[in-house]
């Protein structure tokens, strides 16, 4: 088993808000320790510290709604959960996707302004004569 099992998950918290408020944080550590158990199968997991004192941060009463985490399952058996950090991944995808929707942002671009200006002709003849039968009404009464 050389091969690490790697997820990224986002952990719903908001069920800590049903716990006394001196038992949130707590809560929302054992909640993290309960949803690793039921996705990874397996029984032994440590959270990282860092993930531990971000659930801390705002207090015992304050802990986020949901967090995003990262689990990998290790040679040892256990699950490591740790604080998911886009900056690998963020990287190389967006600057192959920018090119393509900059093309085709391009294009539609141009045919656009032509469809819409007559679009926006026809309701501003419309909305004047909407407003005369309305300054109409009060001056009868």
């Amino acid at each position: 088993m050389s091969q690490e099992l790697e997820r990224v998950y986002t952990i719903p918290l908001g069920k800590v808000k049903i716990s006394q408020s001196q038992h949130r944080a707590v809560r929302a550590i054992n909640m993290i320790r309960e949803f690793a158990r039921h996705h990874m199968k397996v029984e032994t997991i440590k959270i990282d510290e860092e993930l531990a004192r971000d659930m801390w941060a705002r207090g015992v009463r304050n802990p986020p709604r949901k967090v995003r985490v990262r689990m990998s399952k290790t040679d040892e058996g256990y699950i490591l959960v740790t604080k998911y950090t886009e900056d690998e991944e963020a990287k190389v995808t967006p600057e192959k996707e920018t090119k393509k929707v900059s093309d085709k942002v391009e294009e539609p671009a141009k045919e656009a302004p032509a469809k819409e200006a007559p679009a926006k002709e026809a309701p501003a003849k419309e909305a004047p004569a909407k407003e005369a039968p309305a300054k109409e009404a009060p001056k009868k009464d």
